[in-house]
């Protein structure tokens, strides 16, 4: 996949063609995460239910997945559902697992065409069988694809998932005196992965919900105030070339944005 593929996909002479011809293919981020927010605004402002501010949302999903895959991206998380979430009301959850499952029967063919590999992170055990088995197929099904991974974060939360990580490092039989920071995100529900170099949020809202908070320490943080149902390839775009605008530091002098730059 590269940008040849994502120009092939979105419509000529568009805005999206425009943003994408700025792109520098030798700058991506390596790994793109997404707080998908606004849902529930965007169906108030419409006068909907919240839950139609979901459905809205899986076209974006859709939307996104694919931009990204076809981009070039290495990796793409989305946040979509915390372990807050569960204090919503039931009726709300139930949609959300429901919407989930459609997603993943339906767009298990996209994936497969776009060869993307589909990961679940988060304290899965806690979901409902049926859910579970959706994932655990769309997973087992996607295993061998080699191009970009689409984790989903579901029951996750940043703060749980350095816990967990804790307490895997304690079973492991590590000397604790030895243990570092390379081999403790050996731990975490992303091992092997590289840590986020953007991350976006939805909806104009400045906080990271708790989210990826040791993935991100030094990710380039992109704000936009567009809703997440409204959110297209065309603001992805945006986010990107923002990105590759930015002089990344790292703590020390400033470092040129480019994949793998570390």
């Amino acid at each position: 996949m590269g940008l040849d593929q994502l120009l092939e996909w979105i419509p000529a002479g568009g805005p999206e063609e425009a943003l994408a011809r700025q792109v520098m293919q030798d700058r991506l981020p390596r790994h793109v995460a997404i707080i998908m927010d606004g849902n529930g605004r965007w169906a108030g402002q419409r006068h909907l239910p919240r839950v139609e501010g979901h459905r809205a949302g899986i076209d974006a999903v859709r939307d996104v997945v694919e931009a990204s895959a076809r981009m070039g991206l290495e990796v793409l998380t989305l946040y979509a559902f915390s372990v807050e979430n569960w204090k919503r009301p039931q009726a709300e959850v139930s949609t959300l697992m429901m919407l989930l499952k459609r997603y993943l029967r339906s767009e298990l063919s996209t994936l497969l065409r776009n060869n993307i590999r589909f990961h679940v992170i988060g304290r899965t055990e806690a979901l409902s069988t049926d859910v579970l088995d959706e994932l655990r197929d769309a997973e087992r099904k996607t295993a061998t694809n080699t191009g970009m991974l689409f984790n989903i974060a579901l029951n996750y939360g940043g703060r749980t998932e350095i816990v967990d990580a804790a307490r895997r490092a304690m079973a492991s039989g590590l000397d604790p005196q030895a243990l570092d920071e390379q081999q403790f995100a050996g731990f975490l529900y992303t091992a092997g992965q590289p840590d986020p170099d953007l991350l976006i949020r939805t909806s104009g809202e400045m906080r990271v919900s708790n989210f990826l908070l040791w993935q991100i320490a030094y990710a380039e943080i992109w704000v936009t105030d567009t809703l997440w149902p409204d959110f297209r390839c065309r603001h992805l775009l945006e986010g990107v070339l923002a990105y590759q605008k930015r002089d990344r530091r790292f703590g020390g002098i400033a470092a040129p944005v480019a994949a793998g730059v570390k």
